[in-house]
């Protein structure tokens, strides 16, 4: 699956997009966001906190706790505000 990243989050990561394959076991955004903390540095600060996170899934938002089922792309994005 392809995975996007934008503004802070990818910043602190460091690519703006990877296509990964997460083991089976990975079956919800939270699950993905866990596994892809485990990857190294970067990632861990960009999900130090989850909660805050945004996340969609081919272009529609979606939960921690949404499955990902198959999902071709997984898009994640810091709070954002608006006037």
């Amino acid at each position: 699956m392809k995975v996007r990243y934008f503004a802070s989050v990818r910043e602190r990561i460091g690519l703006a997009e990877e296509d990964v394959a997460p083991p089976s076991e990975v079956a919800t955004v939270g699950d993905l966001v866990a596994w892809l903390s485990g990857r190294g540095e970067g990632y861990a600060l960009a999900f130090t906190d989850a909660a805050k996170v945004r996340a969609a899934l081919d272009q529609t938002h979606a939960r921690l706790d949404a499955p990902i089922g198959a999902a071709r792309e997984v898009a994640f994005f810091p709070p954002m505000t608006g006037g």
